[in-house]
Order: C-alpha cells, then sequence, then structure tokens
C-alpha cells in the first residue's frame, strides 16, 4: 500500500499534537526551566514541522499529476488471498503472543508461534513441528540463560531449569 506525502504528513501532524498534549502532564521540577516535557516537545514540533512539509508536498504533487495522483495506492499484493493471510496472521501472533505468554509460557507459546508462521509462509509440514521447537528452545537458551533475560514460564512453571 502506497499513500501520497499529504496523508503520511497529516498522520505526523496528529501524532505531533497528540505527543504535544501528552508531554503537558510531565511534572514541572521546583527552580529549572527545564522539564521533562522539553525533548519530547521538540521533537513533536519537529514532527509537525515535517508532516506540514510532507502535506504541502502531497498536494503539490497531486496537483501535478492531476486526478491520477490516488491518495491510497495498494499493492498487487493486496489481491492475493495467500498474501493478505499471511500478513494477518503475522500481526495475528504478535497479538496472541503478548496476551498468552504470561499464562502459557515462552516455550509452548513460542511453538505455537513459529509453527503458525512457518505454516502460512509455506514450509513444508514435517519440518514445521522440529523447526518451531528447536528454534523455541535456542532462543529461550539465549534469552534465558546466556543474557539473563527472565521469560515467563507459564505451564511449564513445575519443570524450570
Amino acid at each position: 500500500m502506497r499513500l501520497n506525502d499529504a496523508v503520511w504528513g497529516a498522520l505526523l501532524l496528529l501524532f505531533s499534537a497528540v505527543i504535544l498534549f501528552h508531554v503537558q502532564s510531565f511534572p514541572k521540577i521546583p527552580g529549572q526551566q527545564v522539564g521533562p516535557a522539553l525533548f519530547p516537545g521538540i521533537l513533536a514540533v519537529g514532527l509537525a514541522v515535517c508532516g506540514a512539509l510532507l502535506i504541502v508536498k502531497g498536494l503539490a504533487t497531486r496537483r501535478a499529476w492531476g486526478e491520477r495522483a490516488e491518495w491510497v495506492a495498494f499493492a498487487a499484493w493486496t489481491r492475493s488471498r495467500k498474501h493478505v493471510l499471511a500478513f494477518a496472521l503475522t500481526i495475528g501472533v504478535n497479538i496472541l503472543y503478548i496476551l498468552a505468554v504470561d499464562k502459557l509460557g515462552f516455550i509452548p507459546i513460542g511453538v505455537i508461534y513459529l509453527g503458525l508462521l512457518f505454516w502460512v509462509y509455506g514450509v513444508a509440514a514435517k519440518w514445521i513441528l522440529p523447526l518451531s521447537l528447536v528454534m523455541t528452545l535456542g532462543i529461550h537458551y539465549a534469552f534465558y540463560k546466556l543474557l539473563k533475560v527472565p521469560l515467563p514460564w507459564g505451564l511449564l512453571q513445575g519443570i524450570t531449569w
């Protein structure tokens, strides 16, 4: 999907307005001219300027191209059920991970996560479970043992190692 620059500019302006509104709630530091809202506020103003420039550029491009220039143009893959399913499932497994990792644990949800992705991206069926299991255990080892990142055990709490 391709969005006209004016659409991206409007989104940046909206995002910068939300940031500027939010930083107003940051606490003031007594006796200081500068508080924690300064740098996010400066970034928001910079985003707003970039957004305004994108709107001007997008409108100028649209005027130059005439009616042929679209606000939103969908790529060819969006007409393919297979590709749309892969896109939706890629987002879906991330949401599933966020919602279920604490309850199920990293290892079970990792196997499910990778298994679903391998399936939708066309990995041979006989390899899906072994690859999902080996890769999940490898990722778990790297993060839990080597990097000391506390990963949730969930259902496997009784057999932690």
